[in-house]
């Protein structure tokens, strides 16, 4: 069954998403991705195309973990290319081209978009050009009828389940989920998973954490020792999340930044979050699980 939900912005990088009604025993489903580097030559858009096709089906609610934007070709980047862009982006107006063509690619698709974070592409470009991809993004996307809120370089969303009846509203549950775009190279045989063990230690109140950054793909659950206010001891899980991004910059393996530092092969696909609430025994009545968008 296709459910209802809505959005609400609670402060610059802090937001709720709110599922109604839900049918005891039904589930959700949540699209977390990130590193979509979108207007990259090596962006494979057909993938990306059918999991938000997929997103519509199930009207699920798309969270984006930044670098949406790969923006590297403009004129005052050193890292520029111009082998490495697009044909639509071949313009004297770049940045405004990455902008127009990534709301005509999205426009299908803006009632499922819900949070855009920031990444280290995004914050690059505003630091040197003094304009904010993201919010220019949503903005565009808003025109076309999305709820989609912006939110930083990393940043939370409450994810609530309410039952109406008339006038009378009833919570049925909560989480967050915190997102952070990711830092450091991944270590090729740890993969970042080290960092979970940091974060989790300095963001507790997490249920669910979602990174990227360094286009790795794994599913970390840590089992945390727990106690209520009323003094009852309980387990639980906070779910580290890692999704791979859409850029598949090792390609053949001939050439390019990801072939000479030897990063390897790298997966493609996002996330899926299913949570289903009203469920006896868990922590809040909601089952949380992750699983690979291919």
């Amino acid at each position: 069954m296709m459910q209802t939900w809505t959005l609400r912005k609670l402060s610059r990088n802090v937001n709720e998403i709110t599922f109604w009604d839900v049918p005891a025993n039904d589930s959700v489903w949540l699209l977390l991705r990130t590193d979509v580097h979108h207007d990259n030559p090596k962006c494979l858009q057909c993938v990306e195309r059918k999991h938000l096709t997929e997103a519509i089906e199930h009207n699920a609610p798309v969270i984006d973990n930044g670098d949406l934007f790969c923006a590297m070709q403009g004129k005052y980047d050193r890292r520029n290319n111009k082998t490495a862009i697009r044909p639509e982006h071949q313009t004297a107006k770049y940045l405004d081209s990455l902008v127009d063509t990534a709301i005509d690619f999205y426009r299908p698709f803006a009632s499922i978009f819900a949070v855009l974070g920031r990444g280290n592409h995004e914050t690059k470009i505003q630091d040197v050009h003094e304009t904010d991809l993201t919010d220019r993004l949503a903005v565009g996307l808003r025109a076309h009828g999305s709820q989609v809120e912006t939110s930083g370089y990393g940043g939370w969303v409450r994810v609530t389940f309410k039952k109406s009846k008339g006038k009378e509203q009833t919570n049925r549950g909560s989480f967050w989920l915190h997102h952070y775009h990711g830092t450091g190279g991944g270590g090729p045989v740890t993969k970042g998973t080290i960092q979970t063990n940091r974060i989790a230690a300095d963001t507790p109140d997490a249920r669910v954490v979602f990174t990227g950054h360094t286009h790795d793909s794994w599913i970390f659950p840590i089992r945390r020792q727990r106690i209520s206010e009323r003094g009852n001891i309980y387990h639980d899980d906070q779910l580290h999340l890692r999704a791979p991004g859409y850029k598949d910059a090792w390609d053949d393996g001939d050439n390019g930044f990801e072939v000479e530092k030897r990063h390897g092969p790298k997966g493609i696909g996002a996330l899926w979050l299913q949570v289903t609430p009203d469920i006896e025994g868990k922590p809040g009545g909601l089952l949380i699980d992750a699983q690979r968008a291919q």
